[in-house]
Order: structure tokens, then C-alpha cells, then sequence
């Protein structure tokens, strides 16, 4: 339930107009005067009414009344000479309330009241509108309507002063006969008397008709019945109401609420307000709940019956007085008031604005109105269009107003300028825009801006205000701070140029002759075009219609003479496409120039160009054909370049019969000023009218926050929440209607909501057509859902009554944002929403909570009532024991969410140094031993208890081991290449040594050699095994004996000192081996391990030249081995890194090439899984038997689609971040291993190098002799 909030409804009325005051009253059709008409309003503000002696009493709804003015003389001669009779002459227009009334803007009647003094006539002027400035009085209860029409029927009484029963039995004859409304009148003691009028004969008839009536006086007059007034109380009317239309269909509510019983508890009844009438999203402290002491109060109000009272109860009569009282509105009656924040900069307001404000009809041969402007100003509109162009013919030299080149009628400038004075602030204090299409000349725009000082004075705001200058940055002030002013839009000059002309025009009274007749260019307007483009001087008139050549082109071909042309629609259409509309004019007066300040429109550059700009003061206007494009092309900076600065958008020109377009599409991108044809109150328009109503009728409405804040960003096409507001789900069920048509015909009820286009649903949620009953109906419909309202604030519901034949009966605009949920009854307005004498009503249930979908609906019903979801648990427990089922033989089975989430399969693990690198589990040693030692654990846990799903990464990989590659078949094939080229080099070697060892003398069989070669070869073994042991070489200095000791010529290695007594060297002989010791002269002495060697054979110079010579042979052959050995090593250590960087590379490509297969082939899973996942739901969709229509449905599946792929969308671009995360990853990784492949070769390289300079240093001369 909302917040308990006083509403007073009730206006204050004057005693003048309470008890009645005496006036003369005539009309304009009138040719006499009624003279000493009793006039007096009601004691609640529903009607005024006059009375005259002798005459029916006229009464007139105060809600069809636009204003109470000021009245002039009257036209009709003898009227003017009756009351210079009864009063002063000088007098009369002061002493004259002029009141005009109607049904819509355009048909406005009026009446003139003549008081008796100038006193009593201001006074009840000022009452009157007072009553009018009040705007609660459209938002009372049923019950309040009811006594508003009773109301009517105690004053609309006969010339006998009593109540004409045929009034009360039309009341209810659109669906209850005459006959038992007469038994229930006579049930009730309401019959009334009979009796017979008297024949009255109008003087003004013709004197056959007056003998008709002398020959007729002989028949019989048909008796009529009458009540008396005091008999007729509301007490007794609502009595008669609830007796011919029971509301069964409350009944059977306040049936299923109480149990079946004849009251309400107080339980039950707090149980009703706080659950089933209250919005469960509203604020507890804001919006406190019913509690006892609340039920006491509102048991005091609407329960009659003490005892209940004393009880605490509520019977269905008090159950139906609450449910038709104020305290159960269908919106919080807090935003009847002025309840939003009007200290904000202009442009965060939505302006109520027409177009065209002048034209009474038709865009094409329509007609022009000042008084138009009062009904538009009065109904709440703060920006209203002035055409402005040159008078002609007998207006020649004075500013009009009129639909330039469309054959419309005109008005005055001046007298436009009068009515808006007089009405500008009548309603709303708020300010008012002016915006002019200028086509005037300057001599005339002079007299614009005169008019426009004189008429407003302090009205006018002139120039800004010193805190709020005309500064790139700075904001507009808010219609706090412009209350009562008003503002001209108009174009307007450079600020140099329009200060250097305003001088020169304040000092001089004029302008130079140049500035007078040329265009200026200079102008900062919207439609600026330059001189060149402009069309003739000539053609820019308003009514070039009036010339001989234009009737004669465009008439006579449609066969019409000159004087009347009667054109269809599709003739003005072409018509009216046939002509160049001109924009207006950029030849602007200084003097009208500088009265625009805070809304001066310029030419549209662009949404860059304005942000740039950053003028709050400029603004821009936009056909809706243009305002559509630039919806469609830039939504999002069309709705932030209405944060900053306003925009007014306008119907296009194709709209001939003033025809409106859909505002709400506009206001969605936050537009401030979108403007309608006010004349024309087609579905459009009721919702304008139904959308401003609320805020006090101010005019302003605040646009939603996230339409102002520059650091929100948002698409008016959105179809998803936006951040920070709350998704809502609404139904509503119709439920009956009441009073809804004085025809006895077919009605049906349509429900409609506007909003942002996926929240807007039109034309699809209809009731049934209930036959031939217009009083009463019932529907019972099944709720109409509006599933999913994603802006809730920029949201309405319209509720609309139509006949079987389509023609709509009654209408109302309600706020999403306001709704109220329950039971509600719903007062319906007329298509220019004003209210009705007996207002139409709705009898609705709204249902309102926050939008939740539908795989959650579950989790938040168990959240919202966890008492329920437990008791179903344990129902099914109780359904299985019955059936026979332990409880304690059920085991525990885990979630199905959980398992299939553990029945996902596994991808293989691939090798890295294949085609299929990709792994999706690689780990390092230690990762490999913390999940065995996780395993381990696992398996250990209890039996119920279910093991967590484990995290597959499918885009990570392995790295490539270089000892992977290594086992490669390529790799394989060049290491063997290369040992087979190592032993085919060696062999070759071998080869070498072993001719050298035969070219050497094969017959040395002296003693003295044998005795050399023994000892020599001894001293060889043992230099042998010390060279080992010391440098560790891999090769040793050894001389191959091809047959041992026993062949022919044996081989012995001889340790013999080189040339330069340096180093030592062995060399091979025949015999046995002993070693030789070397001195430093190169002399050798013998070891002393063998037998001393003869001191001459070592002094021997044949022996040493033999020894030389051998030794410098063999150790370059040995060097040179070793040397193309190394250089062997070193191309084969290169082809080595080359290949495994190969290899490495192809591994890498093909790890990449994995990597993208493994998105696609996820990308295809996906949209598998989307396509089968969008099947599914629109085959639930389709057997679901809840969803009554084919839109609802097909909304439903394109709602489920679009969600479906928003998710697979983001699941798509999530994994392409993952994958394009791990390539890069894998791109590094990859550059890495080449680096440190390349650095793994020359480090071997360099070992190489190493190793073979180091063995070079440490080889010793070799010989074999």
C-alpha cells in the first residue's frame, strides 16, 4: 500500500458563486438578453449553473470550462442597448465575464455574464479561475464521480425546480430496461410525481405553426414524472446504483479474501493491503506496511457498521467504499503535485510544445486562430510556434501569423502576442518559449520586437542573467530560475555584428539602406542558407495563392472556380509538394536578434561539431524524418547531445491533415521539445496530453537520470536493463467497467504500453466483446502481461474503451512509474482528456514486481519463500512415505547442474611435437606431483561427498622440449648421416698414417736399434699414462702395429726430442719400445727404468736427422687430421641447430594452427549448442498454453533468441580473448625457444672451439720411425 497522503481535492469557493449572485447573460448567437439569471457553483467545484424564471436550468461541467476573462461589448446592437439600459455604458466590459468553454481545443463556445457592479463581476472572475488553476479535481475517486453526477442531477432541474425522472432512467439505460429502473426507483421511494406541462408556443413561430397547435389542444399530453430534490440524497443514489448495478464481480473477491465469510478479519484484510495491494519493490520506511492501528483508521472511514468497527472487521460494503475511495488510487496522487526537482538546467526537462500552435485544422487551407492560443497555453503547453510573414493587401505593413504558401486564414502578430500575455502563466508559472519561423521584413521585425517589449514588459526575458552568460560551458539556468518569463527563438545575428547594428540603430532610430535590403549572412540560425541559394525576393510571399497565375495553374485544373476551392487530400498533396517552402529569413533586425538568449537555434553541424562547440544556449530543430535518421545513425550521441543543449522536433510536412507522429520515440532519446498539432487529439496526442498531466500540470517533466548525467551512456534502442534500473514485469487484468457508454452496444477494453521500442506493445492485448452492455460490463479477462519492461520510468499504460464499431469511448495515460499494484479502479478521460460528467471507469487488478527470468524465477521464489520451498520438499517427502517409501532408503544424489558439469569430456593429450601440440592439462613435474598427491586425497573423501569439477583449459599448451625434437625421425637420419660422414673421415685418416708407416725403411736390424726400440717403447708407455693422467685428452698419441710384436717390420713408438728441444714426440720402430729421455739441447739421455742407452748412438747425428725429420712429417699430418676433424664438427654442429630450429618452427606453426581449429571447432560447438538451445525454447515456447497470442508469442521466442545470442556472443568473444590471450602467450613462448635455441648453438659452438684449441695447446710432436 502507498503512503498515506491528504489528498484535498476540494477547491475553495467564493460565497458570491456558493449562494449565487445575479447576472445578465447573452451569447454570441443570442439576439436578446436573459436577464437576472440566479448563476452560483456547487460546494464541491463540479458545475456552474444559471438559472432563469420560467426556463430549464443550464448547467455547465467546470472541467469544460478553459477560462473566465475579461469580456468585451457585445456585438448585437440590441443587446448593447438593453444593458446601457439596466447600467452605466462606460461600464459594461468591466462589469462582463466572458467564459468560454468546450470539448476539445478547437470548438470553443463562450457566454457572457454582466454583474451588476465592477466589484462583484472581478470577483467572481478571479473565483472562477482559481477553480479552474486546480487540477485535483480530475483525479478524484469513483465514489466522487458518483457524487459529481449526482451533483448534476439535484441541479439540472426543471422549469418546476425538481428532478426529471427520464434523467436518472438514462442514466442506466445503456444496459438495464426502463421498466426496472423504474421498479427500483419505486423500490427506493424515488418514484417521484406525474404530471402534465404546460403548452408552451414560441412567439417566433410562423402563424401555421401556431394554428397546428390551436387544433391539437383537444388531445392528450403525455404526463411526465418529476422528483423533488431533497428526496434524491446520495446516500439514496448510490443505493439506487448498487440495487440496478450490483458489483458482483467485487463480491466474488471480498468471497475468496474472507474465506467465505460475511466479513473481513483484520488479519486477512492486512494480509490483502500489504500483499495484494502493494508494489513489493517500494521502500519500507518510505512506504510502511498496514498494521493494526492503520486497519482501525481505515475501518473508521468506509466501515458503517459499528459492531464491525468495534471488531475489528470489514463487510463487503465497506470492503467496495474502500476499494472506490481516494485511499485506493490507481497512481500515487503525490504526482498529481508538483513533486519533481525544477532546480535542473533547462535541457534536462521535457517541454510540453506544439506545432503550428495558429491552425485550427488542416496544414493545407486551414485556418487561423489567436484564440487558440489561450486553449493551448491553458492546457498546459510552454512552447508554442509563431510563422511570422509580411502582411498583404489591407494587412500591408504589419507582421501576421499564418502557414506561408497553404492557403490559410491569418491572425495579427499583435493579437497573438495579447493572448499569450493574458494566459502565458494562467495554469503554470513555468516559462514559456516562443519560437518564431521568421519570414518578415526588418521594418516589420522591428514591430515584432516592439510588440514583444510593450505587450510582455518584465514578462520578457531580454537579455541573460549575469550568473548564467552566453558562454561556451556554461549551463542553462532552470525553470525555477525562469519562472514567468518568456523566451524568444528566433534567429539571430553574430554578436559583433549585431552589437556594431544595434548601436548604430539606438543612435541613429535607423539602419543603413544596404542592412535593409541585403541578406545578412552573418546570421547564426537553423535554417541559414547563403545569398546564392536564396530564392527571388518576390516568391517568398505568404499567399501566392492570391495571384491570378496561381489559380489559374493549380485550380482550374482541378475544375474549382477562384472563389471557394474545395480540395481533397490527395489534391492538397500535390498541391502542396509542388511548392518550395523557404526557410526563414537571415535578414534579422538587431533590435529582435538581441531579445534571443537561451534559445537560439542554429543549423545542425553535426553531433562532433556541437560537443566542440559545448553551447548549452544553442538548440536545433529536426523534421521527425530527419530526427528518425539521426536516431537510427547515432542514438547514443543524439541522447547525450541532449544532455548539454535542448532540440525540438517537429511532424514533417506530409502531414496535410495534421495528422501526429509517436512522440514516445523521441522522448526516449531524451528530445525536450517535441512538438504536436494540438487541434488534431488523435492516440498520439492523448498521450502527450496524458504524460504532462502529472508534476502539477507544470508543463516540465524531469527526464530520467540516466538522460542527464554526461557520465551515463545510453541507446534509446536498447533492449537490455540499463545500469542502475530495474527491469519490471507488469500484467494487468481486466476485470469489468462501469458507465462506459449511454449506448446500449458492444464494448471491449485494449491495453497498450509505450515505451522504448521493446517495451512498446500496441494492438494486441484486447478483451472480449461484451454484447449490448455499456453500463456494466463484465470481462474477466485473463491478465495481459508485459513481461519484461526494461525503462519502467519512460514507460505509460494506456487503457482505452472502444464500441463494437471501433469508435473509442473513453481513454486514459497512466505512469508505469507511478502505478500503483491491487485491485484499482481506473476514471477514463475523453480524447482531449478532459473528464466526463459521469467518467467511464475500469475495474482493473495490477500486478507489478521486479523482472526476474525465467531460470531464475525458481531460485528467487525459494529466496522470497523459503518457508514454501521447504514445505514442498517436505510434501513430496510425505507423497513417497505414502506411497511406501522410507525416507531413510533414499542416499543423497548430487545436483544435475554439478553432474553435467563433471560429464563433460575430456579432450586427449597431444604430443608437441607433432601436428597436435595442443595439451589441455600440460603440467611441470612438480604440477604432475602435487596432482598425483591431489588424487591421492581424493580418493579418500566420503561416498555422498562429490568431488569439484575440475577447470579444463582447452587453449593451453605444451612447451616444446628441444629433447622432444631430438627424438625426431629427421633429426635421427642427419645424427647417423653425420656419424657415418665422422667414420668415413677417420678411416680415411687411418688410411694416411698407414702409408706413411710404409714408406718408412723396413730393414733396421742392427743391434743398436733393437735396443732403441725396446728401451723406446717402454719410455713411450710411460709418457703415455703420464700425458693421460694429467690433461685427460680424448685422444692419445699412439702408433698402430699392424700385426703386434710378431710382424714382419714391427711398429715401436719412440719418445724423441723435437728440433727445438721443446716437447717430446714418440716415433715407432721395429723392436721393443724404451724410453728416451729429452734434454733441453735436444741431446736425449736413456730412461733410467730400462737398460742404460750407448751414449754414441744418442750423440748419433744419423739418428737424430732421421728422428727430426719423421717427427715433423707425422705431427702435420696429425694436425691437419685434427683440423678437417673440427671443421667436420662444426658444419655438422650447425646443420644439427638448423634442423631442430626447423623442426621447432614447424611444431610452433602447427601449435598455432591447433590453436585456431581448437576456436573454431568451440565457435561451431557454440553456435551448434545456440541454434539446438533457441529450438528448444521455442518449442517450450509454442506448447506453453499460458501464452494466449501469436505476437506475445513470437516476442517471446525473439526475446529468448536475442538472449540466447547476446550469450553466446559474449561466450564467443570470451573465448577468443582466452585464445587470443594464449597465442600471444604462445608467440612469446616461441620466440623465446628460438632465442634460446640459437643460444644453446653457439654455446656448443663455442665448446667445440674451445675444446679444440685447448687440445692444439696441449699436442706434443709425434713421429713414427
Amino acid at each position: 500500500m502507498a503512503k498515506e497522503f491528504q489528498f484535498n481535492w476540494k477547491p475553495t469557493i467564493i460565497p458570491e458563486l456558493l449562494h449565487g449572485s445575479v447576472f445578465d447573460r447573452y451569447d454570441d448567437e443570442s439576439t436578446c438578453l436573459e436577464l437576472n439569471a440566479q448563476v452560483r457553483i456547487d460546494e464541491n467545484g463540479f458545475f456552474l449553473r444559471w438559472l432563469i424564471e420560467g426556463k430549464d436550468a443550464v448547467v455547465l461541467d467546470m472541467g469544460q470550462i478553459w477560462e473566465a476573462r475579461t469580456g468585451g461589448l457585445p456585438k448585437d446592437g440590441r443587446i448593447m442597448f438593453e444593458l446601457e439600459q439596466r447600467g452605466a455604458s462606460e461600464t459594461i466590459a468591466e462589469r462582463t465575464i466572458w467564459i468560454t468553454h468546450g470539448q476539445d481545443l478547437v470548438n470553443v463556445q463562450s457566454f457572457f455574464l454582466v454583474a451588476e457592479s465592477v466589484e462583484l463581476a472581478k470577483t467572481c472572475r478571479a473565483g472562477i479561475n482559481d477553480i479552474l488553476k486546480s487540477s485535483r479535481i480530475r483525479h478524484v475517486c469513483p465514489t466522487t464521480q458518483l457524487m459529481k453526477y449526482h451533483t448534476w442531477l439535484t441541479m439540472n432541474v426543471n422549469e418546476r425546480r425538481k428532478i426529471p425522472i427520464k434523467l436518472i432512467i438514462k442514466t442506466f439505460s445503456s444496459g438495464k430496461p426502463e421498466k426496472m429502473v423504474q421498479k427500483c426507483l419505486n423500490d427506493l421511494g424515488l418514484g417521484g410525481d406525474k404530471y402534465t406541462p404546460a403548452r408552451v408556443i414560441n412567439r417566433s413561430m410562423g402563424k401555421k405553426f401556431r394554428n397546428f397547435y390551436k387544433c391539437s389542444r383537444g388531445r392528450k399530453r403525455k404526463e411526465r414524472e418529476e422528483l423533488d430534490v431533497d428526496i434524491l440524497t446520495f446516500e439514496k443514489f448510490q443505493r439506487l446504483y448498487n440495487k440496478i448495478c450490483p458489483r458482483t464481480e467485487v463480491q466474488e473477491l471480498f468471497v475468496k479474501l474472507s474465506g467465505q465469510k460475511e466479513y473481513l478479519t483484520k488479519e486477512r484484510l492486512i494480509n490483502f493491503l500489504n500483499e495484494e495491494q502493494r508494489d513489493p519493490r517500494l521502500n519500507e520506511i518510505l512506504f510502511p506496511f498496514f498494521d493494526s492501528q492503520r486497519i482501525v483508521a481505515l475501518l473508521k472511514k468506509h466501515e458503517n457498521d459499528i459492531k464491525y468497527q468495534e471488531d475489528g472487521k470489514m463487510s463487503g460494503d465497506g470492503f467496495l467504499r474502500f476499494l472506490m475511495s481516494d485511499e485506493n488510487p490507481p497512481v500515487f496522487l503525490d504526482r498529481i503535485e508538483m513533486f519533481m526537482d525544477m532546480d535542473q538546467p533547462l535541457c534536462h526537462y521535457y517541454i510540453n510544445s506544439s506545432h503550428n500552435t495558429y491552425l485550427t485544422g488542416r496544414q493545407y487551407g486551414g485556418k487561423s486562430s489567436s484564440e487558440i492560443y489561450r486553449q493551448v497555453l491553458l492546457s498546459g503547453c510552454r512552447c508554442i510556434e509563431l510563422d511570422c510573414w509580411d502582411g498583404t493587401g489591407e494587412n500591408k505593413g504589419e507582421p501576421i501569423i499564418t502557414h506561408g504558401k497553404a492557403m490559410c486564414t491569418d491572425v495579427f502578430f499583435k493579437d497573438v502576442l495579447v493572448q499569450i500575455r493574458d494566459t502565458a502563466f494562467a495554469r503554470s508559472d513555468f516559462p514559456v518559449v516562443l519560437s518564431f519561423e521568421n519570414h518578415c521584413s526588418k521594418s516589420n521585425q522591428l514591430k515584432m520586437a516592439k510588440y514583444c517589449m510593450d505587450i510582455f514588459g518584465d514578462m520578457l526575458l531580454s537579455k541573460p542573467f549575469e550568473d548564467a552568460p552566453l558562454d561556451p560551458g556554461v549551463s542553462l539556468p532552470s525553470p525555477n530560475r525562469l519562472r514567468k518569463k518568456i523566451l524568444i527563438k528566433n534567429k539571430r545575428l553574430k554578436t559583433d555584428i549585431e552589437r556594431h547594428q544595434l548601436d548604430q540603430f539606438l543612435r541613429e532610430g535607423k539602419l543603413d539602406e544596404e542592412d535593409e535590403l541585403n541578406e545578412t549572412p552573418e546570421v547564426v540560425g537553423e535554417d541559414s542558407v547563403s545569398p546564392r541559394e536564396m530564392p527571388a525576393k518576390e516568391n517568398d510571399e505568404a499567399h501566392p495563392e492570391l495571384k491570378q497565375n496561381f489559380i489559374a495553374k493549380n485550380l482550374k485544373g482541378f475544375g474549382f472556380s477562384k472563389k471557394q476551392p474545395v480540395l481533397t487530400k490527395e489534391e492538397e498533396e500535390r498541391i502542396f509538394a509542388e511548392y518550395h517552402y523557404t526557410g526563414a529569413t537571415t535578414n534579422i533586425h538587431p533590435l529582435l536578434s538581441s531579445l534571443v538568449n537561451y534559445t537560439h537555434p542554429v543549423k545542425f553541424s553535426g553531433f562532433d561539431v556541437a560537443e566542440a562547440n559545448n553551447l548549452h544556449f544553442h538548440m536545433s530543430s529536426f523534421s521527425e524524418s530527419t530526427g528518425l535518421g539521426y536516431l537510427k545513425q547515432s542514438a547514443p550521441e543524439f541522447v547525450n547531445y541532449n544532455k548539454r543543449q535542448s532540440s525540438r522536433i517537429y511532424p514533417k510536412g506530409a502531414r496535410v491533415d495534421s495528422s501526429n507522429f509517436l512522440p514516445q520515440i523521441f522522448w526516449n532519446a531524451g528530445c525536450q521539445m517535441v512538438s504536436l498539432n494540438f487541434q488534431t487529439p488523435d492516440v498520439y496526442m492523448q498521450l502527450n496530453m496524458g504524460k504532462f498531466e502529472y508534476n502539477g500540470g507544470s508543463g516540465y517533466l524531469l527526464k530520467p537520470d540516466f538522460l542527464r548525467r554526461p557520465d551515463r551512456t545510453f541507446d534509446p534502442f536498447s533492449e537490455s536493463p540499463v545500469d542502475g534500473v530495474i527491469a519490471a514485469h507488469c500484467s494487468v487484468r481486466v476485470i469489468s467497467g462501469q458507465f462506459l457508454s449511454d449506448r446500449k452496444i458492444g464494448t471491449y477494453v485494449e491495453v497498450e504500453m509505450y515505451g522504448l521500442p521493446t517495451d512498446t506493445i500496441r494492438k494486441e492485448h484486447k478483451t472480449k466483446v461484451i454484447p449490448g452492455n455499456g453500463l456494466n460490463p463484465v470481462y474477466n479477462e485473463d491478465p495481459f502481461v508485459f513481461r519484461k519492461v526494461v525503462l519502467p520510468e519512460l514507460a505509460v499504460l494506456r487503457f482505452a474503451v472502444y464500441d463494437e464499431n471501433g469508435k473509442q469511448l473513453g481513454q486514459r495515460i497512466l505512469p508505469l512509474d507511478g502505478l500503483q499494484a491491487g485491485y484499482r479502479h481506473i476514471s477514463l478521460r475523453s480524447d482531449t482528456n478532459q473528464s466526463f460528467i459521469l467518467s467511464p471507469v475500469l475495474f482493473v487488478q495490477i500486478v507489478i514486481k521486479t523482472y526476474v527470468p525465467d531460470e531464475l524465477s525458481g531460485l528467487v521464489d525459494a529466496l522470497a519463500d523459503p518457508r514454501a520451498f521447504l514445505s514442498e520438499q517436505k510434501k513430496r517427502q510425505e507423497a513417497l512415505a505414502h506411497m511406501g517409501v522410507d525416507d531413510s532408503d533414499i542416499p543423497d544424489v548430487p545436483n544435475t547442474r554439478n553432474m553435467a558439469l563433471r560429464h563433460v569430456k575430456q579432450p586427449p593429450r597431444q604430443n608437441g611435437s607433432s601436428a597436435d601440440l595442443l595439451a589441455n592439462n600440460g603440467q611441470t613435474g612438480s604440477a604432475r606431483g602435487d596432482q598425483t598427491s591431489s588424487m591421492a586425497s581424493s580418493t579418500i573423501r566420503s561416498p555422498n561427498e562429490q568431488p569439484q569439477p575440475v577447470a579444463v583449459d582447452k587453449f593451453k599448451v605444451d612447451p616444446i622440449e628441444v629433447d622432444d625434437l631430438r627424438r625426431d625421425k629427421a633429426f635421427a637420419k642427419l645424427l647417423k648421416r653425420f656419424q657415418k660422414e665422422l667414420d668415413d673421415l677417420r678411416k680415411k685418416h687411418q688410411k694416411q698414417r698407414d702409408s706413411i708407416q710404409k714408406q718408412q725403411p723396413a730393414r733396421r736390424r742392427n743391434s743398436s736399434i733393437a735396443w732403441i726400440q725396446t728401451n723406446v717403447d717402454k719410455l713411450i708407455t710411460n709418457n703415455r699414462r703420464s700425458t693421460k693422467k694429467e690433461k685427460g685428452s680424448r685422444r692419445s698419441l699412439t702408433a698402430s702395429v699392424s700385426s703386434g710384436c710378431g710382424s714382419a717390420s714391427g711398429t715401436v713408438t719412440v719418445s724423441v726430442c723435437s728440433p727445438s728441444g721443446a716437447s717430446c714426440s714418440g716415433y715407432s720402430t721395429g723392436g721393443p719400445s724404451t724410453p728416451v729421455a729429452c734434454n733441453s739441447d735436444g741431446t736425449g739421455s736413456p730412461a733410467t727404468i730400462g737398460s742404460p742407452v750407448p751414449q754414441d748412438l744418442v750423440n748419433n747425428d744419423r739418428v737424430r736427422s732421421l728422428v727430426n725429420t719423421q717427427t715433423g712429417e707425422w705431427s702435420a699430418m696429425v694436425r691437419r687430421h685434427d683440423e678437417e676433424e673440427f671443421e667436420l664438427k662444426k658444419v655438422q654442429l650447425k646443420e644439427q641447430f638448423d634442423l631442430l630450429r626447423k623442426l621447432m618452427s614447424e611444431a610452433q606453426k602447427n601449435q598455432m594452427l591447433a590453436l585456431k581449429l581448437r576456436l573454431e571447432a568451440e565457435g561451431k560447438d557454440l553456435k551448434q549448442t545456440q541454434t539446438k538451445k533457441s529450438m528448444e525454447d521455442a518449442k517450450v515456447i509454442q506448447l506453453d498454453k499460458g501464452i494466449k497470442t501469436k505476437a506475445e508469442r513470437d516476442r517471446r521466442v525473439k526475446e529468448l533468441n536475442e538472449k540466447n545470442l547476446k550469450m553466446f556472443v559474449e561466450e564467443r568473444k570470451r573465448l577468443a580473448m582466452k585464445a587470443q590471450k594464449h597465442e600471444e602467450q604462445l608467440t612469446k613462448r616461441h620466440l623465446d625457444q628460438l632465442e634460446q635455441l640459437d643460444k644453446d648453438f653457439h654455446k656448443a659452438l663455442d665448446a667445440e672451439v674451445g675444446n679444440y684449441k685447448e687440445e692444439q695447446l696441449a699436442a706434443q710432436p709425434t713421429s713414427v720411425v
